[in-house]
């Protein structure tokens, strides 16, 4: 029998104090839990070199990171997140996969971090950004599971995308809210197309693309 390989989460959750927003998404890559990068990555959260959620920031921002796989580009990160009051924590500690790739769906027995536990012990997010929605294993899905674990209701604010919920957090009794952002992956970019909001904004300006609609979403929400 084939051995399954242990996907293990590489970072400690990237939070403190003074952080207000959480983004909240599964696991980076295989490669980031082997330490085997490729050219480009960032070894940090979100640091694959296929990912888009640092561009996105990027362009929003206007941050002018590097992609390498230095010091400088891991700190760059981390000064726009502390300075934004924004932290990182996936939801996922680790999970078995028979085939080596980054696929959510092919995560299984998933082992989930104790992400209620954080909200209490860092009061002061009042809001988890999901890098992905509700289908199989993706952010928002897991964070469902977390909930009805420890007996958290999630209540719906907007059925539009990104959908957007709310919950009170069962210690704190702080109200939270989600946001399940279009995941800043290629493997999304399929469902990105078949939005009517992106097929009509394609119309209007045919160069109009997939990373462009994703940040007019993320925009709002950072």
């Amino acid at each position: 029998m084939q051995k399954k390989f242990q996907h293990t989460h590489p970072y400690e959750p990237f939070i403190n104090e003074s952080t207000e927003k959480l983004i909240v998404g599964t696991l980076p890559p295989p490669r980031f839990t082997t330490g085997d990068l490729k050219e480009g990555d960032v070894n940090f959260c979100y640091g694959s070199r296929d990912g888009q959620l640092w561009p996105i920031l990027d362009r929003i921002f206007n941050l002018h990171l590097k992609y390498e796989t230095t010091y400088e580009a891991i700190e760059q990160r981390k000064s726009f997140l502390k300075a934004r009051k924004i932290g990182v924590c996936d939801i996922v500690a680790s999970a078995e996969r028979e085939k080596i790739d980054a696929s959510d769906i092919g995560m299984q027995n998933v082992e989930l971090r104790n992400v209620l536990g954080y909200l209490e012990k860092y009061p002061k997010v009042t809001t988890l950004l999901f890098t992905g929605g509700n289908s199989k294993n993706g952010p928002e899905f897991l964070f469902r599971k977390h909930l009805r674990e420890n007996k958290v209701a999630l209540h719906i604010i907007s059925n539009d995308v990104p959908r957007i919920h709310k919950f009170v957090h069962p210690i704190t009794k702080t109200t939270i809210k989600t946001v399940s952002l279009i995941a800043p992956s290629g493997a999304a970019n399929r469902a990105v197309g078949s939005l009517e909001s992106y097929k009509r904004m394609k119309r209007e300006n045919p160069k109009f693309n997939t990373l462009d609609f994703r940040v007019l979403q993320y925009q709002v929400h950072f």
